[in-house]
């Protein structure tokens, strides 16, 4: 069988390879969108994996920590520990800030844990450089992913830290970096109000009811004991649902199991992003597919009186199709390979994680020769209807 990509690369293989070129950056950049959905799972993931818990309990009737806003008393974790199947118990919280060094601004979660409990539930994992929170205020532990470095000084809210250590892949939901600190900390920065704030709720007191001026205000000053979450890890053998029934029972708060978590993540938090990228594919699958029939049916009519030499000696319709059905095929497979080699190098500049997986690349190439030749089908109908006279000037 005579090859018409052959044939192009043989005798015009730069407009062949530039085309391929062209359609592979194309599929280099559907691919990194598949990349970017998958990175957006395994953010949310390993959020999931990075707290060390089995369950998480939250504010009564909300989806919290990840998903919506939640409040509990930092006692809590007390009651909590001592229940059957509860191996260790703790206090966390998790706030999306903008958090300052020197003039740059980095949007980071801020999560605080107790200092000084490595490997227990909430704390940073991970660890490559530095160390972990040893004191009681004023240090952090931030992710590669924010620039930050050992020694570097950063302001949340009012107070300055001092970076001490350094981790990986600790990140949230949004691929924002995780930055460490302790729950003293953490509980002031989301919780207490600046001077400015209690000034005015004084003032505010003092023109309601008498006595309540001074007292109230402190009330807000103090009011620092709450946390977002109580992150469990559950004792070996126990049953996580029963747990979580047996901690919901007696603490009147809402508990969720690593199952109920990863749904919730799923469908309440990455759900509306994920449809978007879905979206995108599919426009991308539709452009891809335009653009290859085409490009197969531009090379296939500027080759008209070859296939009508072909037809005058007799050549078969099925022969000049497999043909045309080859060099569209060829192209899909140039066009696999840059794009593949494109979406890996570009792949790390990305702002978000993008997680190139083999099975999806292996789907994306069957995708892609699948587009390819129903692409081609235009370009073999023309050249089917090609009249043999044409090659001699008829």
């Amino acid at each position: 069988m005579i090859s018409l990509s052959g044939r192009d690369i043989l005798h015009s293989w730069g407009k062949f390879v530039f085309t391929g070129l062209g359609l592979g950056l194309l599929i280099g950049v559907t691919l990194s969108m598949a990349g970017i959905y998958r990175g957006m799972i395994d953010d949310a993931m390993v959020l999931l994996d990075n707290s060390g818990a089995d369950l998480w309990v939250v504010q009564q009737d909300t989806l919290g920590p990840y998903a919506e806003s939640s409040t509990v008393h930092d006692d809590v974790y007390r009651s909590i520990q001592g229940m059957e199947g509860v191996a260790r118990a703790v206090n966390v919280t998790y706030l999306t800030m903008q958090v300052r060094h020197g003039e740059r601004d980095v949007r980071s979660m801020v999560v605080g844990v107790v200092p000084g409990g490595p490997g227990e539930p909430g704390q940073p994992s991970f660890l490559i450089a530095g160390r972990h929170l040893t004191r009681g205020h004023y240090e952090a532990v931030a992710d590669v992913k924010s620039r930050f470095r050992l020694g570097d000084r950063i302001r949340i809210r009012r107070d300055e830290y001092t970076v001490v250590g350094l981790t990986r892949r600790m990140v949230s939901s949004g691929g924002d970096p995780m930055i460490f600190i302790s729950l003293k900390d953490a509980q002031d920065a989301q919780f207490l109000k600046d001077n400015d704030f209690i000034l005015r709720e004084r003032r505010r007191a003092a023109s309601q009811a008498e006595g309540r001026s001074v007292a109230a205000a402190d009330l807000v000053r103090t009011s620092n004991s709450n946390v977002n979450a109580v992150l469990v890890r559950l004792s070996p053998g126990h049953d996580p649902q029963t747990v979580a029934r047996t901690i919901q029972r007696w603490t009147r708060l809402q508990v969720f199991t690593r199952a109920q978590m990863e749904q919730i993540m799923m469908v309440k938090v990455i759900a509306t992003s994920s449809r978007q990228i879905g979206m995108f594919l599919v426009i991308l699958s539709i452009v891809s597919a335009a653009i290859v029939a085409f490009i197969i049916y531009t090379l296939t009519m500027g080759k008209i009186r070859e296939i009508a030499v072909l037809k005058l000696i007799g050549a078969k319709d099925k022969t000049i199709a497999g043909m045309i059905l080859q060099q569209a095929l060829g192209l899909g497979v140039i066009g696999f390979v840059v794009g593949k080699i494109a979406a890996t190098l570009w792949a790390p500049i990305f702002p978000k994680y993008v997680l190139l997986l083999p099975g999806d690349a292996a789907r994306g190439f069957v995708v892609i020769m699948v587009i390819c030749a129903a692409s081609s089908v235009m370009a073999i109908h023309a050249a089917l209807k090609v009249d043999p006279a044409e090659a001699i000037g008829g």
